[in-house]
């Protein structure tokens, strides 16, 4: 043990019992040794035990606990403190401007036990809410977050798709070769991204040695693939072909492997070229499959009958459903959030701010809930034929309950109903709780499924068949959550959802009038699971979502 390690031991100690709450003069007492212990000329496994205990600034309980140290290597209440620390949380000291002290408002108050969870709590405008933490701070931890993630090397589709449009464009630029076609899991719209690959006719010992001489590390070399990382901390691939053998090589790295090896078991390639990725197709006379589509062997089948469906599409979103005003957590007032709608041409908009047991988002008690509906009622008056809908995001209690009685509920036009709280549960727990929720007549929508967080919190443990049944049996709608650290419920369970015929939603849970564009990443995978606009709430026009609020309300 080397008096850097030790001193950083008593560092991360006295950070701990901070972060915990304990006594501040005892935490002080550890920083005040970590720092006399870096300062010491001398290396304390050098010295004497007697001579330890007389060192300005270490006293007995210090000085015994170096012994240990120097001993066994460990610290061991520091040991205790790790155990009793979430993961997340002790990850969230490598933050900037992100101190023990705040870190305990962060875990104790807010609930808040990951990187990813907080992010997401900055983009809702939760930490204002908060002593300590002002707009100027939560954009500081905001920005402190997004850095440390983008030096981890996995990406959310949304985060990387600017930089991969970049590095494509820089690509032809510098080669002077106009043959650079993006493939892999960005072409096929993978919600998480942990390369980035390109088919080109460059030679590959130009492309390898043109980034190693610019301080790029090779990570792969093999066969015609390369692949190397820079300080961004994106791993970026070449497949090197010749220019007869780019489409067949573009198709074959835009698959799934199962996809892949279904195909070459089923169909095959009857040509050693082809002059378009179209043409693999249309010499088997099959379809086109788009590269989103390209996970399962079933497609293919779909494909020889000419059965693919008509994918959904940006332009398809006809209203905005489920976003947060300022009368909860959002960022913008109700006319702001409407007038946005309306300049993007959308014919509707349902407002759904938080319920009273989200009481970190300023959720809305009864008499809050009948003030914004008289809003609601007067902005109508005002902005017709566009209207506003009626709408909460009412948390799922412990029990499977909503938080409002019937009275308030059927005030409404649209619920939906979401878990944000208590998300450590066993799967029979948390089946109790949706299951419940689904079958409260009051329910239109199940909010963001499983509550993950991409890159960030696994979702609570849920039996997706069953909950896709349930809602079934009760006509409720299930959201595809188009946040890009959401997309929830997961695409690969959207199929047995229409296969159950369930409506789904894609929704952007928007806390701003910029969220509306992240519609666009809930279609994104939800063309991968083939969903054509006619199975999507969103996509209803005005009347269309009207005659639903009527239908939902029927069954009340």
């Amino acid at each position: 043990m080397t008096n850097e390690a030790i001193a950083d031991n008593f560092s991360l100690l006295g950070k701990l019992m901070d972060i915990h709450g304990e006594n501040s003069f005892k935490t002080k007492t550890y920083s005040i040794a970590a720092f006399t212990i870096e300062k010491l000329p001398t290396e304390l496994k050098d010295l004497p035990q007697d001579k330890i205990f007389g060192i300005r600034g270490i006293g007995d309980a210090i000085g015994k606990k170096i012994i240990v140290q120097l001993e066994t290597g460990q610290l061991p209440q520091l040991n205790e403190y790790i155990s009793n620390t979430p993961p997340g949380i002790l990850e969230m000291l490598n933050l900037k401007g992100l101190g023990p002290k705040k870190i305990f408002t962060v875990w104790k108050e807010l609930g808040i036990e990951t990187i990813g969870e907080l992010l997401y709590a900055c983009e809702e405008n939760r930490l204002t809410l908060y002593k300590g933490f002002g707009e100027k701070t939560q954009q500081n931890v905001k920005e402190s977050i997004l850095f440390y993630m983008g030096s981890q090397g996995s990406y959310l589709y949304q985060q990387i798709e600017n930089f991969a449009i970049n590095v494509e464009a820089k690509l032809k630029s510098l080669f002077n070769n106009p043959q650079f076609y993006i493939t892999g899991q960005f072409r096929r719209q993978m919600e998480v991204i942990d390369k980035l690959d390109w088919v080109t006719t460059t030679p590959k010992n130009t492309v390898s040695s043109f980034f190693t001489n610019n301080g790029y590390t090779l990570v792969d070399d093999t066969g015609n693939y390369v692949s190397v990382v820079g300080q961004e901390n994106v791993k970026l691939g070449f497949y090197s072909v010749e220019a007869n053998a780019i489409s067949k090589q573009q198709f074959e790295t835009s698959c799934s492997d199962a996809f892949l090896d279904g195909w070459k078991a089923t169909i095959g390639f009857n040509e050693s070229s082809y002059p378009s990725e179209e043409a693999i197709f249309s010499s088997n006379n099959i379809a086109y499959i788009q590269p989103c589509l390209r996970e399962e062997i079933s497609v293919i089948a779909q494909a020889k009958e000419n059965k693919l469906p008509s994918l959904i599409q940006t332009k398809d979103i006809k209203g905005i459903i489920h976003c947060h005003s300022k009368w909860s957590d959002g960022n913008n007032t109700l006319e702001e959030m409407a007038a946005a709608a309306m300049q993007k041409g959308y014919e509707y908009l349902v407002i759904s701010d938080h319920s009273k047991t989200a009481f970190y988002a300023q959720g809305l008690y009864e008499e809050r809930v009948l003030a914004q509906h008289q809003q609601i009622d007067e902005l109508n008056a005002q902005i017709a034929p566009f209207k506003i809908f009626k709408s909460i995001e009412s948390d799922i209690l412990n029990d499977g309950s909503l938080d409002y009685e019937k009275d308030i509920l059927e005030r409404f036009d649209v619920v939906i109903a979401s878990i944000h709280s208590n998300l450590k549960m066993t799967e029979e727990k948390a089946m109790m709780r949706l299951i419940n929720a689904i079958e409260n007549p009051y329910t239109s929508i199940l909010g963001h499924l499983t509550g993950r967080l991409l890159l960030s919190r696994n979702g609570y443990p849920v039996n997706h068949q069953k909950i896709i049944d349930a809602c079934a049996a009760n006509n409720v709608v299930i959201e595809i959550n188009a946040h890009p650290r959401r997309l929830d419920i997961d695409w690969r369970w959207v199929r047995a959802a229409l296969d159950k015929n369930v409506l789904l939603s894609i929704n952007p849970d928007a806390h701003s009038i910029d969220g509306y564009n992240d519609c666009r990443y809930g279609v994104l995978v939800a063309q991968k699971a083939g969903l054509t606009s006619e199975q999507n709430l969103s996509s209803f026009s005005l009347q269309q979502f009207e005659d639903f609020v009527i239908e939902q309300k029927k069954k009340r």
